[in-house]
């Protein structure tokens, strides 16, 4: 199989899933509608729109000064933003304009109608597409945006590129990824990879590497590894607590599936085999 048919392949994988009735509606109710991305947690039975939030605010506060630059406002490109939460919270936060680019177009649509509610469609362009081909002329962006997205891509060195492609000089790259930790022994992830339909995930010494090739400051790594623990472990119990909510509006397949994945996800970052935290990186 070529680099382009898989790129291709695992696109389509990630649209049909995330476009799915069951998809939209599991993530819109259990993550609370706005965000689709691993919380920092304050406590354990804290709500997972709380710590998603505060996920959005933590990676903002590491490039305040560039979301606020510009005598017209920052723009910022969020890749894979689904439902666009964390663009509406920068537009609250900055004034800053926001582009979200997105493959699942039942997401981009619920996106759509809650930054119509907002008041923000002036300020947020929402963009049916994929990350490996962006849709914005070079230099264009002041900060790229990505939260646990770039995991479902079949070709990451490609993003990166086209990442640096868009990104102003001086500009800044910031995002979270779920990860292979770097010294993850061979075949211990299948169960996870199998249920994303993946070959390999990314890790933190590859994304650090591929920011070196590219030229790129690296600002350092946060490893929170313990927060994707708590994640998952909080989505699993927010699922089987919202089992009558969903019961007829998300298959009882769909729902099994998701928990089986869920304790493979639990069970990999607890052993270790697993990472996840915040990258800050700058375009020379």
């Amino acid at each position: 199989m070529t680099s382009s048919t898989s790129t291709q392949k695992a696109t389509q994988t990630a649209r049909d899933y995330y476009n799915s009735s069951d998809a939209d509606t599991f993530y819109a109710e259990v993550w609370g509608g706005q965000d689709i991305h691993i919380g920092l947690y304050k406590g354990e039975k804290e709500p997972i729109a709380d710590a998603s939030r505060r996920t959005v605010d933590y990676l903002a506060d590491r490039v305040a000064s560039h979301l606020r630059d510009g005598a017209d406002g920052a723009t910022v490109l969020d890749i894979g933003a689904g439902y666009g939460g964390a663009a509406r919270r920068l537009v609250e936060r900055f004034g800053c304009k926001a582009m979200c680019l997105n493959l699942s177009e039942a997401e981009n649509e619920r996106n759509r109608e809650l930054t119509r509610e907002a008041g923000m469609t002036d300020q947020i362009e929402v963009i049916d597409g994929s990350f490996e081909d962006i849709p914005m002329n070079p230099g264009s962006a002041d900060v790229v945006w990505s939260q646990d997205a770039m995991l479902h891509s079949g070709d990451r060195p490609r993003v990166l590129r086209e990442v640096d492609r868009v990104l102003k000089p001086g500009g800044r790259f910031v995002f979270t990824d779920p990860m292979r930790s770097n010294d993850c022994p061979e075949g211990v992830l299948d169960p996870i990879l199998a249920r994303i339909h993946l070959s390999d995930l990314g890790s933190p010494g590859f994304y650090r590497d591929q920011a070196r090739q590219l030229g790129w400051t690296d600002h350092g790594f946060e490893n929170k590894t313990d927060q994707l623990v708590r994640h998952y472990t909080r989505v699993l119990e927010t699922t089987e607590e919202l089992a009558p909510r969903l019961e007829g509006r998300v298959s009882a397949e769909y729902i099994e599936k998701m928990k089986a994945g869920l304790k493979h996800w639990i069970e990999g970052g607890k052993a270790g085999h697993l990472a996840w935290g915040v990258f800050h990186f700058e375009k020379a």
